[in-house]
């Protein structure tokens, strides 16, 4: 069988795939779920901030009488790890059309301690009963093409164990963002990709609310290094994305007190606004 038509073969599918089953939770008892964070999913040793929210925005996809995130408010409160956690959701209230829960996502300490690592507050509805009308003076980011740009796969083999989130990525970014692993940082802020999950699976709105954390930092394009840590993240989901690769688009405008902002864009193949973000990030001045 052709290289390609095996990769078709063997394509995942939305409900079907690494990332639904390492998002996965399991009901315990009325809006609190058990599930365990998967470590394919850390950047060393830190759990991608996009992968905690999917996981807290299924579990409140499961509690509340709507399927689709809206806007989902999430306080990063302390670090996640890799291994066992717990879910514990609150339906706010419940309208025709839209639906607010609040949910916290719960580790344990080495004393046996709840320490609550994530604070949510989210808005469902049915991305399917919305009218199709759109007004806007949004426009796609302007990438080149697949094969013009770079994915991790195309720099230097990392540390074994250092960045496992990047074998689930389908990452290739524009050469314009990447000065930073050439050593030339453009000072812009800037940081634009193509995105999607490495087993083909396509995007749906919980993938989107992994899909708005998973580029490299734009504090990178500043000159910055090290770790950055998310505060604060913001997520609307506007629509639901068609087939085929996600472009995204970060940009920081403001950076100042050892704090920025990333704004995001991710664009679908269909040339829609299908979800915006606003990010806090603290980042290591010096």
């Amino acid at each position: 069988m052709p290289e390609a038509a095996s990769a078709a073969a063997t394509r995942a599918t939305i409900g079907d795939s690494e990332f639904d089953r390492d998002t996965a939770v399991t009901p315990r008892a009325p809006g609190v779920y058990d599930l365990d964070l998967s470590a394919g999913w850390t950047i060393i040793n830190a759990v991608n901030g996009g992968y905690l929210l999917a996981v807290l925005g299924r579990a409140l996809g499961d509690a509340l009488p709507h399927p689709d995130p809206f806007t989902v408010s999430a306080h990063y409160l302390t670090a996640s790890r890799p291994g066992p956690a717990v879910v514990r959701t609150e339906t706010v209230r419940t309208g025709r059309t839209l639906s607010t829960g609040q949910a916290s996502l719960l580790q344990y300490d080495d004393e046996g301690n709840e320490v609550e690592r994530i604070r949510v507050l989210a808005s469902y509805g049915d991305l399917d009963t919305l009218p199709d009308d759109v007004r806007t003076s949004a426009e796609p980011p302007a990438i080149p093409s697949m094969d013009q740009c770079f994915g991790p796969e195309d720099g230097p083999a990392p540390a074994e164990g250092s960045s496992a989130i990047a074998d689930r990525l389908m990452l290739k970014l524009d050469p314009a963002t990447l000065g930073w692993a050439l050593g030339q940082p453009s000072g812009r802020g800037e940081m634009r990709a193509w995105f999607g999950l490495a087993d083909g699976r396509d995007a749906d709105p919980l993938s989107l609310l992994l899909a708005v954390d998973a580029l490299p930092p734009t504090a990178f394009e500043l000159g910055l290094k090290g770790w950055v840590p998310t505060v604060e993240l913001t997520v609307h989901v506007r629509c639901r994305p068609a087939p085929g690769p996600l472009r995204v688009s970060i940009t920081t405008r403001n950076l100042a007190g050892g704090f920025l902002e990333e704004d995001a864009e991710v664009w679908d193949s269909a040339d829609r606004l299908v979800a915006q973000s606003r990010q806090l990030a603290r980042v290591r001045l010096g």
